[in-house]
């Protein structure tokens, strides 16, 4: 999917666009389809009175999910679809870093969690733990050591909790319009944080 030609003023229309197109499809084996575990994600930060760069985070963390070059994870891989690089790699341009952090690393956040908290890998879907063992499985020490020395790392594993929370069948969310607002001032900020000499 190319994205050359997207500039701030282009880019909340067009991950709204593919929220539209390609939200519905299957999230992994999951009970909800891939438009709605963000969404839930994002309403569970926005109930909880989170940052706006949380919510957008948790909004945006799977979007390499449909921008990824290797398609989208499904329960018979045997290999990983990298989709958190994918997604960190769209997002990197127009958003400041705490929103492609969360893409980036809220797989490494699963792993870090697995290792680190033992009753977290007891409360993984099916679909996660598949994923996880995919994705390397529980970090080791040293692994776990250079996680902690990532900028923004708290807001990471929020948005990591978000993630495993967003799978509600019945749970009622706003669409991404909703959020649009919210993702075009990160957009903006990060343009003339930028700009500033």
């Amino acid at each position: 999917m190319s994205t050359q030609n997207l500039t701030k003023d282009t880019i909340v229309d067009f991950l709204g666009s593919i929220f539209e197109r390609r939200g519905g499809e299957e999230y992994l084996g999951e009970p909800v389809n891939m438009g709605q575990h963000m969404l839930q994600g994002a309403t569970i930060a926005q109930q909880n009175n989170q940052p706006e760069e949380i919510i957008i985070g948790a909004l945006l963390h799977d979007i390499g999910h449909f921008t990824s070059e290797f398609g989208t994870f499904s329960m018979e891989d045997t290999e990983d679809r990298h989709h958190e690089d994918a997604g960190a790699e769209v997002l990197e341009q127009f958003f400041p870093r705490i929103v492609t952090d969360c893409a980036r690393y809220h797989v490494a956040a699963k792993r870090y969690l697995c290792a680190t908290k033992p009753e977290y890998f007891n409360r993984l879907s099916e679909a996660s733990v598949h994923s996880l063992n995919l994705q390397g499985g529980p970090m080791n020490a040293e692994e776990v050591a250079a996680f902690e020395k990532i900028p923004n790392v708290e807001q990471i594993i929020a948005v990591r909790y978000l993630d495993d929370a967003g799978k509600r069948p019945d749970m009622e969310t706003p669409d991404f319009w909703h959020f649009a607002p919210m993702a075009q001032r990160l957009v903006d900020r990060h343009a003339e944080n930028l700009s500033q000499p």
